[in-house]
Order: structure tokens, then sequence, then C-alpha cells
């Protein structure tokens, strides 16, 4: 629902009515103007493989700049070294083989004491039904590997990170108007997407972590 804060977010309070430099790693489906209706003084950064997925001129304008580059080339030159605040990779690694070396190559950006959000489907999503929109990891084609809290915290741990919080998504606001969703999400698609019970049937893992 749109008056909810994203889960990727709710951990960044602090940053409400504050700049800050933020990285978003897959940056379509509009992402740069719904980040900057929650955090309106953040300074948005998005990289993408391409800049026409779901976006459109006035999320160009929310941008302080933009990255179009294939994370697997693990080319990040281009993007300054310990200049961002916050970097989130929501529902990202699980597109790409080398999804920790992405990771390792990311982090060099953040600053000190600087945060990082990375989200991406279980091994329980193996597990759940096969529903149109993805409930089970197999129903996206584009889901490459799997991945777990313990690879990707070893990761943040091995690179001077502290992990502040991760585990299962279990989102409550989502599944308290789980009911209501579902009928505006049939409403708008003519059928039930699979990622209304995410939260509800644990589709998701997260990291969050801070680095030292």
């Amino acid at each position: 629902m749109a008056f909810i804060t994203p889960h990727k977010f709710i951990f960044l309070k602090k940053y409400k009515n504050k700049s800050f430099n933020l990285l978003d790693v897959g940056a379509g489906s509009h992402s740069a103007t719904k980040t900057k209706a929650i955090f309106p003084q953040c300074n948005y950064y998005g990289i993408d493989r391409t800049r026409e997925y779901e976006n459109d001129e006035q999320d160009f304008k929310s941008m302080s700049g933009f990255y179009q580059m294939d994370l697997t080339a693990l080319q990040f030159d281009e993007i300054p070294n310990d200049f961002f605040d916050v970097i989130v990779m929501s529902h990202i690694i699980e597109h790409l083989e080398n999804g920790d070396k992405v990771i390792e190559g990311l982090i060099k950006k953040l600053k000190s004491g600087g945060y990082i959000y990375i989200e991406y489907p279980g091994l329980k999503s193996t597990k759940l039904p096969s529903m149109k929109r993805t409930l089970n990891f197999y129903d996206d084609k584009t889901h490459v590997r799997i991945y777990s809290v313990n690879e990707v915290s070893t990761i943040l741990n091995t690179n001077n990170f502290e992990i502040l919080k991760s585990g299962t998504r279990r989102y409550w606001p989502y599944i308290v108007l789980l009911p209501l969703t579902l009928i505006t999400e049939t409403i708008k698609y003519k059928f039930v997407p699979g990622g209304v019970f995410w939260d509800l049937l644990g589709f998701a893992e997260f990291v969050f972590a801070k680095k030292k």
C-alpha cells in the first residue's frame, strides 16, 4: 500500500528530514520518485541496466545521478568510493550469478558509518506454491541463484560491517492489511499477485548492516 513505508526503509528513520546520499541498486519502477516522497531531502542515485524500466521524465528529475551498467561486469569505477550514506539492494542479487562479488564491489562506495540493506528470496521461497507475479523462487525465470542470511552476513562481516538486523522479512503492516490488499490487487490485475503473500509466508530474507 502506498501509504506504508516499505520495509527496506524502516531502519532509516533518522534520515527522514535530513540530506543524505542514497544509492539504489535497481532503480526502475519509479523508485526515484517513490523514494523522494519518503525522504524528500535525499540525494538519490540509481543503478540499472537500462533507463527504460518503468521510469519517466519525473523519475530522472528526482535523481542526482544515474549509472547505467551491467552489474555482473563488476566495473564500478565511475561510482565514487566512500560517498554514500545508504545503499539499498532490494531483490537484485537473486538475478546475478556473482551477486556476492557485486556486493563486495559496491560496499566500497559506502562511507564509514553508512548503512546497507540487502533483500532477496530465501531458500524457503523454493518450497512455496507457484503463482503469477512470483511466490515461488522459480516463478521468475530471471532468478539464477539462491542466497542466504549467513552468506550475505559473512560477506559483510568480512568487510568490516556490523550486522544490525537480519532474518526472514515478515512486515506486520503488510500482513495486517492483507485482506484489503487482496481486494485492491485483484481489481488492479484481475488476478491475485503472488507478492501479496510474501510477508505472510516468509518469501524474502534481508540483512541490514552498518559499515564500521
